[in-house]
């Protein structure tokens, strides 16, 4: 069975420092997938004791800087744990983050980087239902969202025991997030509240509901800003089922 691994769970205003960027894993029986990279997610696989060499690919739903400004770190930590057999990193989102995520990486000389990973640049479509990569584990396809910038949510189908596992992205709760939610065993949808491009966990448990969603985890949590139980109750109300508050480190099977 494949789990979901919730690296950071924080929005940008977090302010308590009890929380990560929202960043996410996919842990299969080979393979693991990273979603995002707002600071460290190497040091959080490590401390959830998942294996380096297990990185199969990274995913960049969008350009912000709370989603991809560990990128650089992200790197040169692969690097050096895989030396001196490093093979490719393929790295995937829409062409905005992908564009954004190569100029980062350009501020650093890596042509004296002994064994330097290949990094392979996916571009992803904003369109529903688009292709991102079928790996050792999972079957891995997006949707576009709502947001300030070019966003896709994941959907990731386990190879193995066909569990589903969705994420919003930030965003608005849109039209093609709720497709790419159809039937998920999970989905992980931000709930930062009532700021534009981004979704309260009302509405977030508005859209797990019309998408048939069996389970509903809040992401992109602003501790500081907001009572987040009583948001939770409210969304659990409106869903009609149970509704999980992230937080950082936690582990869900799907």
């Amino acid at each position: 069975m494949a789990e979901l691994l919730l690296l950071g769970t924080g929005a940008a205003l977090t302010a308590d420092g009890g929380r990560e960027p929202t960043m996410l894993a996919l842990r299969g029986q080979k393979s693991t997938i990273l979603i995002d990279c707002g600071s460290n997610p190497i040091r959080q696989l490590q401390r959830m004791q998942v294996p380096l060499d297990s990185i199969e690919r990274l995913i960049l739903t969008h350009s912000d800087p709370d989603h991809i400004s560990g990128l650089g770190l992200l790197v040169v930590m692969f690097w050096l744990h895989c030396l001196p057999h490093c093979r490719a990193l393929p790295i995937h989102g829409p062409a905005d983050a992908i564009g954004v995520a190569r100029r980062l990486l350009a501020q650093w000389d890596t042509s004296k980087w002994k064994g330097m990973p290949e990094l392979e640049w996916h571009e992803v479509t904003l369109s529903v239902g688009a292709p991102i990569a079928t790996g050792a584990d999972f079957e891995l396809t997006a949707a576009p969202g709502v947001h300030h910038v070019p966003v896709i949510g994941i959907r990731a189908r386990d190879l193995h025991g066909g569990g589903v596992v969705v994420f919003s992205a930030d965003g608005e709760p849109s039209p093609g997030i709720r497709a790419l939610a159809q039937g998920a065993d999970w989905l992980v949808h931000e709930a930062t509240g009532v700021f534009p491009g981004h979704s309260t966990a009302e509405a977030a448990a508005e859209l797990a509901r019309a998408a048939g969603a069996r389970r509903l985890i809040l992401v992109h949590l602003a501790a500081s800003f907001a009572d987040l139980d009583a948001q939770r109750r409210a969304a659990e109300q409106i869903f009609g089922g149970e509704v999980w508050l992230g937080r950082d480190l936690d582990r869900y099977k799907f």
